[in-house]
């Protein structure tokens, strides 16, 4: 005689039998952080993009604006430009931020607005050589 399924009560799929059978083995035991709670602040709501930005902060990733990024591009470069040895390294720097502000500035990027002007070459450079007291370093 087969046994057959009272009413209301559903057949285990396969895939939950696959699931039943492993946890009985133990398998599920096994995996790295088994029993540890998700990461995250548990006093901070709820967000569900947290594991978008872990990963994003465990990978040193960060995502800007297009606008935003210039302009974090332009202090960077302006920053590198004040630390350069040359002054041939300065104007290359410079030139080169100048050509992307320019083209922001031709088609501005979605978001916020630009706020940008290409950076004057011959101040950058007079503030340069007045950090190092006029002297250009090989």
């Amino acid at each position: 005689m087969t046994e057959r399924k009272p009413p209301g009560v559903r057949f285990e799929s396969w895939v939950e039998q696959q699931i039943r059978a492993a946890e009985e083995r133990g398998d599920f035991a096994k995996l790295p952080g088994f029993g540890k709670p998700l990461p995250g602040d548990a006093h901070r709501p709820y967000d569900e993009n947290w594991w978008v930005k872990e990963k994003m902060r465990r990978e040193q990733i960060s995502f800007l604006p297009p606008a935003l990024a210039l302009r974090k591009e332009a202090e960077d470069a302006l920053a590198a430009a004040a630390g350069a040895g040359t002054e041939a390294q300065v104007r290359r720097i410079v030139e080169e931020i100048n050509e992307k502000i320019a083209a922001a500035l031709r088609m501005p990027p979605p978001g916020p607005p630009l706020q940008l002007a290409p950076f004057d070459v011959e101040e950058v450079l007079t503030s340069w050589r007045e950090r190092r007291g006029g002297q250009e370093m090989a």
